[in-house]
């Protein structure tokens, strides 16, 4: 029987529609690169506001866990 290995990256992304946008954005950008993501863990999130305390970018910083072959 095989053993599996798995891998964790720390990756921020952000997006000015929202936090699943950020998400969805940040690990479609991450698979380009890494092959075999099972799932990612948001641990952080900020938003920036203008002035007047609407929100005009959210961001979240998150674990992105994938099979190393």
């Amino acid at each position: 029987m095989a053993n599996t290995v798995a891998k964790v990256i720390e990756i921020s992304s952000s997006s000015d529609k929202g936090i699943e946008d950020a998400v969805q954005g940040g690990l479609k950008k991450a698979a380009r690169s890494v092959k075999n993501i099972q799932g990612a863990w948001v641990n952080d999130l900020k938003v920036v506001t203008d002035g007047d305390g609407n929100i005009t970018e959210w961001r979240v910083a998150m674990k992105v866990t994938f099979i190393v072959s």
